[in-house]
């Protein structure tokens, strides 16, 4: 019996001391702010990626509260046009693609004919 219950307290998460996971903590918890200013745009574009998408939980380290205030701020500065909707420029779009209203070689096809 108890070499049974030895086994299973030494059984942890795989990885072990050097892979534990690091635990994030909330920023705003920290600095004890109550409420998210939509105002404040360089705070919030921690919590925007580089293509425009509100990063989540797990990534921010925020807690539940303040995230739902930090997705609200950048919804609200979205609207204000504080902050891009989407990534800015086509440029960074696939290289050799084309643009759904590009014909390509099939010609412009704008006359056709006596119909």
């Amino acid at each position: 019996m108890a070499r049974e219950k030895s086994q299973q307290q030494q059984r942890r998460r795989p990885g072990g001391p050097q892979g534990q996971i690091r635990r994030r903590n909330c920023f705003f918890c920290k600095e004890h702010i109550a409420e998210i200013d939509y105002k404040n745009v360089n705070q919030l574009r921690r919590y925007v990626s580089e293509k425009g998408k509100i990063r989540s939980r797990r990534i921010t380290g925020a807690c539940r509260r303040h995230q739902v205030q930090v997705a609200t701020a950048v919804k609200r500065a979205r609207e204000m046009a504080l902050l891009p909707y989407v990534a800015e420029g086509a440029e960074e779009r696939g290289g050799g693609r084309r643009d759904r209203g590009d014909r390509g070689d099939r010609g412009d096809r704008g006359d056709r004919g006596d119909r």
